[in-house]
């Protein structure tokens, strides 16, 4: 190639790697506006759409969501459930608590671990009846009831702390 014609190659390749180089930069300073100025977004023309509204949800009157414990022991349920639905969900369950008597859910009770709840529950004139239920408060399901709960569903898919109380501990006063 002659010399004459390496110049113009070299100038042209120059121009587009300066070119390439200047469009990897960004705005220049002179257009950038100073720091801590807020400037307005550009608008593409006039917006006839409203302006996005996010509506506030209103309070929800359901259930309340299920609290859930550490299944490594059982603890203080500290009312959910409440001694209440587990006499009421005993009385919806057929021969379990006839309707006449006197229950009560002793004050050390219920204790919870994971979704599972263990109750005990004294009846006048029986010997308390140990309770085993799972699930949220408002949704309690009955998984065994009688004076001895330590049964082959509570040893095999209770969290350990249930297990503890429910086949070791017993219904007996005082012992949970």
């Amino acid at each position: 190639m002659p010399a004459h014609a390496r110049v113009p190659l070299r100038t042209a390749a120059a121009v587009l790697a300066c070119a390439a180089l200047a469009t990897g930069c960004g705005v220049p300073p002179e257009l950038r506006d100073p720091p801590g100025s807020v400037v307005p977004s550009p608008q593409s023309g006039p917006s006839t759409a409203p302006p996005a509204v996010v509506p506030s949800m209103p309070p929800t009157l359901g259930p309340t969501p299920s609290r859930t414990f550490g299944e490594a022991q059982a603890v203080a349920c500290d009312g959910t459930p409440s001694g209440t639905q587990v006499i009421s969900l005993l009385r919806n369950t057929s021969g379990l608590l006839p309707s006449g008597a006197t229950a009560t859910v002793r004050a050390d009770t219920p204790l919870c671990a994971g979704t599972w709840q263990y109750s005990v529950v004294t009846v006048n004139g029986r010997d308390p009846l140990a309770v085993v239920t799972k699930g949220s408060p408002g949704a309690l399901t009955l998984v065994t009831a009688g004076t001895n709960v330590c049964n082959i569903p509570v040893r095999t898919s209770a969290p350990a702390g249930i297990r503890e109380v429910a086949c070791e501990s017993g219904p007996a006063p005082g012992t949970v």
